[in-house]
């Protein structure tokens, strides 16, 4: 299989496929993935590499699936931790203490979208199928965060948390920090009501902060939007102080690419989950 994009590379390893940012590879002393529907244990609609264990799929198939996909890629399974998300923004801080929750050991908490850390030997995991991964790190004090921004937890600027967070606990100061966005649901195929694009409108309202809604709210016909929850994810980090030259917006839609990527709109609900893979070597 081949993808078309001029910002990721992808990767077969062992029969699993996965997903890596040619920027983040130049950044020697992290490892990162974003996981593919190919290369896992599990059968019918989750077929065949799917990390959820509450969309029906068999546990065991889902564990297996995090051992085989850690294995490919470059994990240790031992190091993996997971968020718990329900599309609000929380930032939960997590250390090797934290190490096996989601997977192996039991959730914790409740309603975590985003994860960060600064200790080597812990690999963080979010989960996505059509809404936008946000990938962190800090290049000068060796902190890294990973976060999910589906429409809710993107217009309440769960990117610009990540980033106060990071620069609370591990003094990151935003000029030292890449980010990169998706893949995810793309402008091409994301329709939204009137409703749910007066949240993105809302954005323009926020004071010293500017954004241009223009380029991430598109009118159609029918009361209905277009939005690009890339740019506007992007928008916002820059707000935040991240350096235009440090972030990476991926190239791929989740559901123009659903013969390689779980899209929650392409299946109708009916699909496995993917993660998004980082840790400091």
């Amino acid at each position: 299989m081949k993808i078309n994009s001029k910002t990721m590379t992808l990767s077969e390893n062992k029969g699993v496929l996965y997903l890596t940012y040619n920027r983040l590879c130049d950044v020697d002393f992290i490892r990162h993935a974003f996981s593919t529907k190919h290369g896992g244990v599990s059968t019918g609609e989750w077929t065949s590499m799917n990390f959820a264990f509450s969309r029906g799929d068999k546990p065991e198939n889902v564990i297996e699936n995090y051992k085989i996909f850690s294995d490919a890629a470059g994990f240790q399974y031992s190091s993996l931790v997971t968020s718990s998300q329900d599309h609000n923004t929380f930032v939960r801080p997590v250390t090797k203490a934290e190490c096996g929750i989601g997977i192996w050991r039991e959730k914790d908490i409740q309603s975590v979208d985003a994860l960060i850390t600064n200790e080597a030997g812990v690999t963080l995991v979010t989960h996505y199928a059509d809404c936008t991964p946000l990938f962190f790190v800090d290049t000068v004090n060796k902190a890294i965060g990973l976060a999910h921004a589906g429409w809710r937890g993107t217009v309440g600027k769960i990117g610009q948390k990540v980033i106060e967070k990071m620069s609370e606990l591990y003094n990151s100061q935003p000029k030292d920090i890449i980010v990169c966005i998706g893949p995810a649901i793309s402008k091409c195929c994301y329709e939204v009501s009137e409703d749910c694009a007066e949240n993105f409108y809302n954005l323009s309202n926020t004071e010293n902060e500017k954004y241009e809604t223009d380029n991430f709210i598109f009118p159609i016909e029918n009361n209905k939007f277009m939005i690009d929850l890339l740019e506007a994810n992007k928008q916002i980090v820059k707000n935040a102080g991240i350096l235009e030259e440090n972030i990476v917006k991926s190239d791929l839609c989740t559901m123009c690419n659903s013969d390689l990527l779980w899209s929650h709109r392409a299946t109708k609900g009916h699909r496995g989950t993917m993660c998004a893979f980082m840790c400091i070597k």
